[in-house]
C-alpha cells in the first residue's frame, strides 16, 4: 500500500471518530498528519529527480538516505535543516576541534556531515535505536568517512570523562533525554567542552532553564531559536505552490525547542 493510500485510510478513520463538534485541536492534528504527508511526497520527488545528495549548506554534496529513521528528510535533503546552527557550526570548525561527541546521532546526518566537514576530526556518534546506528554507519561508509566516525549505543552522562583534555564539541538531540545526559557533576570534563544541545521542554519541562543553569558558571551560553528558512531553491520546487515550498523546509516540530550554544569561558 502506497504512503498516500495509508493517509487516506488514516483520515477517514479519524474523521469517523469525530464529535459532532470537533475544536480545534482534533482539525490541528489532520492538518499535521497532511502535512507531514506532504512534505514526504517532496522528499520523494526529490529523490526522484535530484538523488540523495544533500542541495546545500554545510553538507552540501553529501549522499544522504531516502528514509529518515526520525523526523524530516526533505528539510535535510535541502540543507536548510536546523540552518540557524549553521554559522555556530563553522565557527567552531574554524577554531580547531579534535573530535566531536553526538549523541542521539540517528542516520547521521550530523555525524557524517561534520565528518565530511572537517577532515581531520574524528566523530563519536551515539544512539540507543539500533536500527539508528547501522543507518549511521551505512551513512559513513558510502559518504568515505568510516574510519572517522566511530558509532556506539547508550551514552552514559560520565562518558564525556573518556574526552577529558580535549578540545571536543559535543551534539545532544535526544527528545528530553539532554537532562539526564548532560550532568557536570558527574563530568567534569563537561566544563572544557563546546556544547550545542537542542532543548525539549516539550518533553522535559523546564529542560531548557535546567540546562542554562548548569552551565551558567562554566560556559558562555547563546540561546538560538528557530527563524524563516531563505535558500535557494532546486528548479523543480521553484514553480511549485508557496504551501509546498514552506512545507519543504517545515521540520515537523510540535513545539519550539530552542537550542543553546554553549563554549567554555576564558579564564
Amino acid at each position: 500500500m502506497s504512503v498516500t493510500a495509508v493517509v487516506v485510510n488514516l483520515v477517514r478513520e479519524r474523521v469517523a471518530k469525530w464529535p459532532a463538534d470537533p475544536g480545534q485541536g482534533v482539525v490541528f492534528d489532520l492538518l499535521r498528519l497532511l502535512s507531514r504527508w506532504r512534505s514526504q511526497m517532496l522528499a520523494n520527488t526529490y529523490i526522484h529527480l535530484q538523488g540523495r545528495r544533500i542541495w546545500s549548506g554545510p553538507f552540501v554534496g553529501m549522499e544522504y538516505v531516502d528514509s529518515a529513521t526520525e523526523g524530516a528528510l526533505m528539510p535535510r535533503l535541502l540543507g536548510t535543516y536546523e540552518s540557524e546552527l549553521h554559522p555556530h557550526l563553522a565557527s567552531l570548525a574554524a577554531e580547531g576541534l579534535d573530535g566531536v561527541i553526538d549523541v542521539g546521532c540517528a542516520e547521521g546526518y550530523y555525524a557524517v556531515g561534520l565528518a565530511r566537514m572537517m577532515p581531520d576530526v574524528t566523530v563519536y556518534a551515539y544512539d540507543i535505536d539500533e536500527k539508528a546506528r547501522a543507518s549511521c554507519a551505512e551513512l559513513a561508509q558510502r559518504n568515505g568517512v568510516a574510519d572517522r566516525v566511530v558509532v556506539g549505543g547508550e551514552f552514559k552522562p560520565d562518558g564525556f570523562e573518556a574526552f577529558a583534555g580535549r578540545r571536543m564539541l559535543v551534539l545532544v538531540d535526544t527528545e528530553g533525554a539532554e537532562l539526564d545526559i548532560l550532568r557536570p557533576d558527574l563530568s567534569p570534563a563537561l566544563a572544557g567542552m563546546s556544547i550545542i544541545v537542542e532543548t525539549h521542554d516539550v518533553f522535559r519541562a523546564g529542560a531548557l532553564e535546567t540546562l542554562q543553569a548548569r552551565f551558567a558558571a562554566t560556559h558562555d551560553i547563546v540561546r538560538v531559536d528557530q527563524q524563516p528558512k531563505t535558500f535557494e531553491m532546486p528548479p523543480f520546487l521553484r514553480p511549485m505552490t508557496h504551501l509546498d515550498q514552506l512545507l519543504a523546509v517545515w521540520e515537523w516540530r510540535l513545539q519550539p525547542t530552542p537550542w543553546l550554544v554553549m563554549r567554555p569561558k576564558r579564564t
